[in-house]
């Protein structure tokens, strides 16, 4: 059977409805990924994260080494993996970080239950690290099968492209969507002779704003540029509110938030309710990273109480 070269899916033609599904056996790509690839236009696929939990058992049984992906600003959930292979923690777009931040010290920062092998930061837009992430793979892998996983929109599909582009035997690229589960099922992607990179379906983050937000939300939601950290002085009551996505109810404070550059942030000096929030009442702590999945974070100067707002669906967690 052939697969799709963008997505991984099993090519089929006789159902337009389900994944896979081509004009012709000889076609390279499937129809769904053609759309996504030519015109930009998404088909939605049922993505309940149960497929990545089974290829991670059949990825453990491999033993082979693992390039899990993510960003900074979804660094806390890393552990949900549970994979007892090898990993090399890949934090991508390093382009849209704050060059204030100091990368060691942040590397060293990052803690999990992994077998992690090694950290680095790289940025697929501007080549930044990939020499250096090759030479971790070649030094770690057990053979040349290397997996790649991690959360949906992570940058997978765009770490795998470059390195095709950079070091690869073929000129396809796989499929990259800023939407939920562009990759279907494992895909095989030979880079060299001594190297294929396995893409995997994205797990899906629960509790993460990109759920429950659409294509043109997400392009304002997800950073393409460095981002600016906005810092406000809290001297009394007041409310701050992040776009149409979070509100904080707070006192007496120092806060930075690091969020996308094109999201739009007011201040109200009284407490102000949207119909459609959940509300928590929270404590924060002195330096404390408030983390609100999927939007980036917030970081506490002092220790207070503050009441959050976020859409229903939505989580938060905290780190620091």
């Amino acid at each position: 059977m052939t697969k799709c070269l963008g997505c991984g899916a099993l090519m089929q033609c006789e159902d337009k409805n389900k994944e896979g599904y081509t004009r012709s056996l000889d076609n390279k790509f499937c129809e769904r990924c053609f759309q996504i690839k030519h015109y930009n236009k998404y088909s939605f696929i049922d993505a309940d994260g149960k497929r990545f939990l089974e290829n991670v058992k059949e990825i453990e049984k491999t033993g082979d080494l693992v390039l899990l992906v993510t960003d900074f600003l979804n660094l806390d959930d890393i552990s949900k993996f549970k994979i007892k292979n090898p990993v090399i923690l890949v934090i991508t777009k390093r382009d849209i970080m704050p060059k204030s931040f100091y990368e060691e010290r942040f590397l060293n920062s990052i803690k999990c239950d992994l077998n992690v092998v090694g950290k680095i930061l790289v940025s697929s837009k501007n080549n930044y690290n990939l020499d250096a992430l090759l030479e971790m793979i070649n030094k770690y892998k057990r053979s040349k099968n290397v997996y790649v996983a991690g959360f949906t929109n992570a940058g997978k599909s765009s770490l795998i492209n470059k390195f095709l582009k950079n070091y690869g035997n073929r000129a396809e690229e796989i499929t990259t969507s800023i939407l939920p589960s562009t990759t279907i099922d494992l895909n095989y992607i030979s880079i060299t002779d001594n190297l294929v990179l396995i893409d995997t379906p994205g797990l899906i983050d629960e509790g993460s704003i990109y759920n429950l937000v659409s294509g043109d939300e997400l392009r304002r939601i997800i950073p393409r540029t460095e981002i600016r950290p906005i810092i406000y002085q809290v001297k009394s009551l007041q409310t701050m509110v992040i776009d149409k996505y979070a509100s904080l109810y707070l006192d007496d404070n120092n806060i930075t938030i690091y969020m996308s550059n094109d999201l739009k942030i007011n201040r109200f000096y009284k407490e102000r309710s949207t119909d459609n929030f959940k509300y928590y009442d929270i404590d924060v702590l002195e330096s404390a990273d408030l983390i609100i999945k999927g939007l980036g974070f917030i970081r506490f100067k002092k220790s207070g109480k503050v009441r959050l707002g976020l859409p229903k669906g939505v989580l938060y967690t905290f780190r620091g």
